[in-house]
């Protein structure tokens, strides 16, 4: 293998691993969804297409090979000269550019795809899921959309687009354009091909919430397959009808695990963090309601809060009365003092 190709794989590979790390902490995908954020969708977008490098970059290299070598081909045979020291140089330039457009107009597709699939489902939720406290309903919405997706595998637009995905010289017969701008009709015309083939996978992905590594892992593996084996149609009509097969389940309410987590994100049922602030609201209700129950049921308390100037400005007023009474019998019957003083004792000692 050339320098060239040998570079454009280790770019692929290590694009590929740098977007899977990347992957691991990702923007929340309910904020862009619920308020369309300019910044949340732009971070949805930029995580998304970092996760499609992620999953797509090793499936696509014997496609961005085959275009590599056209490419080069087509040039050497402009220039009416075989492969020679001067070409090998030309190569890192001229073909390495019309690459790198084809690969990021291929990736813009699947960016354009992802604010799509967000903003399209993002309808559906906020108008029936965000609205609605019917289970059933809602296991119906996901178990049918499982079933589609499903179903697409089985249809002859899967067939055909997993045809050229699988023979890239096939693709590049059909599609093939001189320049810089047939490297960005190819690259798009990719991207077209490749989301008729996978859009069935990344659908369930945004709708049910499974934008993360352990999904993302899975239907890479899956398109992997499909893309590499020759017989990959095999591995996308198995993975149909396992798609099938949870959508049943879900719709029959069988797999609850797998809408709790698609409507959790949404808050449409509730969580135990949702739970524990209803009770500690219900408690401090609870409470106030007491404490009011308790002070209209005392004498002389005609507010629940007394003011406390208030009381203290009553509770001196009686300490003067008191004084000013206690003055005057003691005026009026000097001895009084010494048998109030005794009686007072006596009622104390008892």
């Amino acid at each position: 293998m050339d320098r060239v190709p040998k570079a454009i794989v280790m770019s692929l590979i290590t694009t590929s691993a740098l977007a899977w790390i990347a992957s691991i902490n990702q923007p929340d995908m309910m904020v862009a969804m619920t308020t369309y954020n300019p910044l949340s969708i732009s971070l949805f977008t930029a995580s998304w297409t970092a996760g499609m490098a992620a999953m797509m970059f090793p499936a696509i290299t014997p496609m961005i090979l085959m275009y590599n070598r056209l490419a080069t081909n087509m040039k050497n045979r402009d220039n009416q000269s075989s492969v020679t020291i001067q070409s090998r140089k030309a190569d890192l330039s001229f073909p390495s550019l019309r690459v790198i457009l084809f690969v990021a107009c291929y990736l813009l597709v699947w960016a354009v795809t992802g604010i799509s699939l967000l903003l399209g489902w993002s309808v559906v939720m906020n108008s029936t899921i965000m609205t609605t406290d019917n289970s059933l309903f809602i296991q119906y919405l996901y178990g049918s959309l499982l079933l589609v997706a499903g179903a697409y595998q089985f249809t002859p637009l899967k067939r055909i687009c997993i045809g050229y995905c699988e023979s890239p010289m096939s693709f590049f017969m059909r599609r093939w354009r001189n320049g810089t701008s047939g490297a960005v009709n190819m690259g798009v015309y990719h991207g077209i091909y490749c989301l008729g083939c996978c859009w069935a996978y990344f659908l369930p992905m945004v709708a049910l919430g499974w934008m993360n590594l352990l999904w993302m892992g899975l239907f890479a593996g899956i398109i992997f397959g499909e893309k590499m084996w020759s017989r990959g149609i095999w591995v996308a009509k198995a993975a149909g009808i396992a798609l099938a097969i949870t959508g049943v389940l879900v719709a029959a309410g069988l797999l609850p695990s797998i809408v709790s987590s698609a409507t959790s994100m949404t808050g449409s049922e509730d969580d135990p963090a949702n739970d524990m602030t209803m009770m500690i609201l219900n408690n401090t209700a609870n409470s106030n309601t007491n404490g009011m129950t308790m002070s209209d049921s005392s004498p002389g308390a005609p507010m629940s809060m007394p003011d406390n100037g208030a009381v203290s400005r009553g509770s001196n007023n009686e300490s003067d009365r008191m004084a000013a009474d206690y003055n005057n019998r003691q005026t009026a019957d000097p001895t009084a003092n010494d048998s109030n003083s005794n009686g007072y004792s006596k009622m104390d000692m008892e």
